[in-house]
């Protein structure tokens, strides 16, 4: 049981390693608030690894640490009502059993999003901005759907290793 927290506190600094990352690449996508969410795969990997109670931690924690890092109070609400939506969505579908780990992080990718523009709509009081949604259910699609990629080939090749459980 012990070793639950060592690989927690790996996952956390993993998660916020992905978070620097992504501040220093240069790609601008065109649209407010669109990045790969590379930490997204530690989050993802840990749902499947973990339960789902430490990747709700975990999610937190990076959000809140990497705000605090690299963001800010706004940065921070926003990435905070995606990754909650996000992981809910991912949890609802890796019960049910009915998807791949890639199609669970396509439905992150595009909830968190969803959760995201939300919460602008209601920080700026109008729907208006809603004209975004498609470019933004197209980008969570793809980079949801190369995170999960990433996260399947990850989980293979670490099948036989627990959490210290």
């Amino acid at each position: 049981m012990k070793n639950r927290a060592a690989y927690f506190g790996v996952f956390t600094a993993l998660a916020l390693i992905f978070s620097y990352v992504e501040t220093l690449i240069p790609i601008q996508f065109g649209i407010p608030g669109v990045k790969l969410g590379l930490a997204n795969l530690i989050i993802v990997i840990m749902l499947y690894k973990g339960t789902v109670r430490e990747a709700f931690l975990l999610s937190i924690v990076r959000i809140l640490l990497s705000g605090f890092l690299f963001g800010n109070l706004f940065s921070i609400v926003y990435s905070l009502a995606g990754g909650v939506c996000s992981l809910l969505v991912m949890y609802i579908l890796k019960k049910r059993g009915t998807f791949s780990v890639i199609g669970v992080s396509i439905a992150g990718g595009v909830f968190h999003n969803i959760g995201q523009l939300s919460i602008a709509m209601a920080v700026v009081e109008t729907v208006a901005i809603g004209y975004y949604l498609p470019a933004l259910l197209a980008a969570g699609a793809l980079t949801g759907a190369l995170i999960g990629v990433v996260s399947d080939a990850v989980l293979k090749r670490t099948a036989k290793m627990n959490l210290g459980q």
